[in-house]
């Protein structure tokens, strides 16, 4: 459910790719057991949690900070962090177009949803 209200606040602000991805990771919690979303975390230790990963244009990084924060927020551990890493390039396999060319989505996302 917060994934899909994310998905639909990304759109808003323009964002038209994302990649989503099940994976499992201890943090502040150090592995400890405690109960997060509802759910004990598994004998291993580690917690499932989502990891998002966005590229966009520079002057679109603290909008999409904000609107994560504003979606994801609860106050508590595990809200998550974000992560701000330069992209040196982007490379389309299919045509070989590179930065901007190959970055650039077409369609209209927002009828999907």
């Amino acid at each position: 459910m917060m994934m899909q209200r994310m998905r639909k606040a990304l759109l808003k602000i323009g964002i038209r790719g994302v990649t989503v991805s099940d994976v499992r990771g201890f943090g502040a919690q150090g592995g400890s057991t405690e109960r997060h979303g509802g759910s004990e975390f598994s004998e291993d230790k580690f917690v499932a949690k989502v990891k998002m990963e966005i590229v966009v244009k520079k002057e679109q990084v603290e909008s999409v900070i904000n609107t994560i924060i504003d979606g994801a927020r609860t106050g508590e551990i595990g809200d998550g962090k974000i992560f701000v890493l330069p992209v040196s390039d982007v490379i389309r396999v299919r045509t070989g177009e590179r930065g901007e060319q190959a970055e650039k989505m077409t369609g209209d996302m927002l009828s999907s949803y």
